[in-house]
């Protein structure tokens, strides 16, 4: 190689390093706040006035071009997810990006410009990368398989970041302070407390998880339990934790759609917790309607779920998020409508909960666990996999916290003629707790 040809690579090298720092500097123009970006061929830029709160990397220079090509804060999620992009130091900073990008407007011709300076930039990497290993399908449509791209990715996974109890769903403090494996005891008996749990009932749990509420509702309040779920881990563990508790008397555990429960009342009471977000809204309809047939007459449901804050799960940023990398087949609703679908089915709602700084509290103590847990979490599920949770959750508790997504319990009674068989006030749940233990 001659040497006017190397020349001529470092200039090119140069020109295309001073593009990408006018692209940044116009993109990021009125950010409010302090950050570091650093490019490919080690480059630095600061944005911002004051401490930079974290520092984003970008690896290579299709990132900036799809940035500026696509102004889509999903492509950059994936490119975090890839490795061509990496982030250090505020996690929940770097985040706010998103918001920012989603509101920048730029006057046309200024987009012009950026467009064809983005399409001069070439091709620049700062090191050979390995492919990452992406999903096979995100978009599934049979049940079984949208439930176990999301719940059987390695129960070894989850426990790294789950309590002992393996609860994935939101918990339930007495404080901000409160430890994650207390105030997930304090939710499994709340749920066995709403539903006013009786020795001998019969109760079932729709998605029940790794087990946990059908083997706390056995042991503490003598119910007969029975927990379907469409996960064959979850199916497994929660099958050997029953064992493992001496409850096989008690507790039953399938592995069964919900659309083919007995259309029967054969249950008292009933719960659904976290999982009627995988139903879809266009089976909402079904989906209460077989709770209710699944109930006694005078039989409580307790379904527990997210909800929007906007209705019928339109498009946006998060929704495609989610749908792409996380849940193929969820859909939220705010909770109005949640409620009115329960009512179409015949249910008579007597409480309705909201639960939101819970969650965003649960999720808080999920990331920061599986920070800790980071080196075993990749050597489990893979760098890629892990980045996706990582952003997921850390997104998912801004939400929490900003009020764009909700979380309710909404206690509901197959109607019967006459009064319902419920103490008159809310004291029972506060004043009877069973232990804890």
């Amino acid at each position: 190689m001659t040497a006017q040809v190397i020349h001529n690579r470092h200039k090119q090298k140069r020109v295309s390093t001073n593009t990408a720092h006018l692209i940044l500097r116009r993109i990021f123009k009125g950010y409010e706040g302090a950050f570091t970006i650093k490019l490919w061929d080690n480059s630095v830029l600061q944005i911002g006035n004051g401490i930079s709160a974290f520092t984003l990397t970008f690896h290579a220079s299709h990132v900036l071009r799809d940035l500026v090509l696509f102004h889509d804060p999903i492509r950059l999620a994936e490119a975090y997810f890839d490795g061509a992009v990496e982030v250090a130091g505020d996690f929940n900073a770097a985040m706010g990006l998103r918001y920012y990008l989603e509101d920048l407007k730029l006057p046309f011709q200024e987009k012009l410009l950026l467009i064809f300076r983005a399409l001069s930039l070439g091709n620049h990497k700062s090191r050979p990368r390995k492919k990452a290993r992406k999903p096979a399908n995100t978009l599934r449509q049979n049940d079984i398989e949208s439930i176990a791209f999301h719940y059987d990715v390695s129960n070894e996974f989850y426990k790294l970041w789950l309590d002992d109890y393996m609860v994935y769903s939101c918990a339930y403090f007495e404080t901000p302070e409160q430890d994650l494996g207390a105030a997930q005891r304090n939710k499994l008996d709340y749920i066995c407390r709403k539903l006013r749990l009786q020795k001998g009932e019969s109760y079932l749990d729709i998605g029940c998880g790794w087990g946990a509420l059908v083997c706390w509702a056995a042991k503490h309040y003598g119910v007969r339990a029975h927990g379907i779920t469409l996960s064959r881990n979850q199916f497994e563990y929660a099958s050997e934790e029953v064992r493992r508790q001496g409850l096989e008397g008690q507790v039953t555990i399938e592995m069964r759609n919900y659309r083919d429960l007995p259309r029967e009342a054969a249950y008292d009471k009933v719960s659904s917790i976290g999982m009627f977000e995988h139903v879809g809204l266009k089976n909402l309809p079904e989906y209460f309607s077989i709770v209710h047939q699944a109930l006694k007459p005078g039989g409580l449901f307790l379904n527990h779920g997210i909800t929007s804050a906007e209705p019928d799960w339109g498009h946006s940023t998060s929704t495609q998020f989610i749908n792409r990398h996380v849940f193929p087949d969820g859909e939220l609703d705010i909770v109005s409508n949640i409620q009115r679908r329960m009512e179409n089915a015949k249910f008579e709602i007597f409480d309705v909960e909201g639960l939101r700084p819970h969650y965003a509290f649960t999720l808080r103590h999920w990331v920061n666990r599986l920070d800790e847990k980071s080196e075993e979490a990749i050597g489990l599920v893979g760098e890629r996999t892990y980045r996706i949770w990582r952003l997921y959750m850390t997104g998912s508790a801004l939400q929490f916290e900003q009020g764009a997504t909700g979380i309710y319990q909404i206690l509901a009674e197959r109607k019967v003629d006459g009064m319902p068989n419920l103490p008159l006030t809310r004291r029972d749940l506060y004043v009877s707790k069973k232990s804890t233990e």
